[in-house]
């Protein structure tokens, strides 16, 4: 992952008092972090995508939207960023509800220095901008907000033994994110172990995952330690796990239920304490309805989902994997590092990648290896790629059209269908945002 350039982290200040977002701006300034300071929460959702940042702090009492309001937006938009709340009406209805609305925490104006400094120290732990000694995302190169975002959740889970299923497109990084997982948690000096379970038969399945004692088949020689025994005490990731044949399925059931595993051939249980973490790229639900995935198993397996971003939707990462690549390969080769054109870049950032970041990976490796110079052109890329060439990058008329779109819905969502409100909240007359709403054919009535 891409270092935070940004002193100790990045802070979103909402308060439509310009005298508390200065001193709260200098204070923090102050203890090294790096600061945006805002007056509404409109402003706020504006600059959430651009600033990115750890930590909201945001007044409880403002105009149009309230700090609860913008707490909810923020929860959607970006799953498990730490949003803080302070109001100088500190009565126990509002903790209640900033509580139960899922805040990180609950201040009273005048501003403690010492308690603000404190909850935001937590909350950067939490964001994970306190990194345990080994750098446990250091695998992962990103600055995608959506990746960044799943980053933070991961960050979030890493420190319970909450069981994990990481869903997204083959390529995507479930494995790296899985390790990255594990080597935050308390189970770091412990083992990690994967097993892909569309990789094996059945029988063979079995042995791996449970073990088996000597004799138990045709062939078993000596007895044989599982893998949920080799990862006792640490982590196992079982990828592809909608892959696993429903008879191994029920016998996985029972190992989570009790936490004890049989050995093939044996009968005795043995405890275990082993962290399960799931990835697949299939849809369960699906594989749920035409009953070849069991619910009961769905449902021990899925307590937090994490969903991968594909490439296509982080095109901003591809420059930097190219570069990580680059270095990797000379690193591990001996050679000179080679560098790509600018074009070829293009052509780079252009492709759809349906392989994600293990097909970059394979088309960078085939380059370095191909290239008689040190410059790989755009011609080597684009050959590399086959009739991945053609561009799917919307034009800018067509992102400008789909960006305005978002925009307005996002504020009917926000407003429950309120014109009025939404447009005050854009700052345009009512008018003109009844235009811009019919020219996207956007209906108010359909957010109420």
């Amino acid at each position: 992952m891409q270092t935070n350039d940004h002193g100790r982290g990045r802070i979103l200040l909402v308060d439509d008092d310009p005298g508390l977002l200065r001193l709260l701006s200098i204070r923090l300034n102050a203890e090294g972090y790096d600061i945006v300071a805002v007056e509404s929460a409109s402003e706020a959702l504006a600059a959430l995508p651009r600033f990115r940042p750890d930590l909201v702090i945001t007044d409880l009492r403002m105009e149009h939207m309230d700090g609860i309001g913008l707490l909810n937006e923020i929860q959607r938009q970006r799953p498990g960023l730490c949003v803080l709340l302070l109001t100088a009406h500190g009565t126990i209805p509002d903790a209640v509800e900033a509580t139960q609305s899922g805040a990180f925490g609950f201040l009273t104006k005048p501003i403690d220095k010492e308690q603000l400094l404190d909850y935001v120290q937590r909350a950067m732990k939490i964001s994970g901008l306190t990194k345990t000694v080994d750098e446990w995302n250091t695998d992962i190169v990103t600055r995608s907000p959506v990746m960044e975002a799943c980053l933070q959740q991961a960050r979030m889970v890493a420190d319970t033994d909450t069981r994990v299923l990481l869903t997204g497109e083959s390529g995507t990084g479930k494995e790296l994110l899985a390790k990255a997982i594990h080597r935050a948690s308390a189970r770091r000096d412990k083992a990690f172990v994967a097993i892909n379970c569309s990789a094996m038969p059945e029988n063979l399945l079995e042995s791996e995952l449970f073990g088996h004692e000597k004799g138990a088949f045709t062939g078993a020689h000596r007895s044989h330690k599982g893998l949920f025994q080799a990862a006792d005490g640490g982590t196992l990731l079982l990828d592809e796990i909608g892959d696993m044949p429903m008879r191994l399925q029920i016998k996985l059931l029972r190992v989570l239920q009790e936490a004890q595993v049989r050995p093939v051939g044996s009968t005795e249980a043995l405890p275990v304490d082993t962290r399960v973490i799931s990835a697949t790229h299939q849809n369960l639900g699906d594989l749920m309805m035409a009953r070849t995935f069991r619910e009961d198993l769905y449902y021990r397996l899925n307590v937090v989902n994490i969903q991968l971003p594909p490439l296509r939707n982080r095109r901003e990462d591809i420059p930097l994997l190219v570069e990580h690549f680059l270095v990797e390969i000379a690193d591990e080769t001996g050679q000179e590092r080679k560098v790509y054109a600018p074009e070829a870049v293009e052509c780079l950032v252009a492709a759809d990648w349906p392989g994600n970041v293990r097909q970059l990976y394979n088309v960078v490796r085939q380059n370095v290896a191909l290239s008689p110079a040190r410059i790989i052109s755009a011609e080597q890329a684009r050959s590399s790629l086959g009739e991945q060439t053609t561009s799917s990058l919307p034009s800018f008329s067509e992102a400008r059209e789909e960006f305005t779109r978002n925009y307005l819905s996002q504020l009917l969502q926000i407003t429950g269908g309120n014109v009025s409100q939404a447009s005050r909240l854009a700052k345009r007359n009512r008018t003109d945002f009844y235009k811009l709403l019919g020219r996207h054919q956007l209906n108010p009535d359909h957010f109420k």
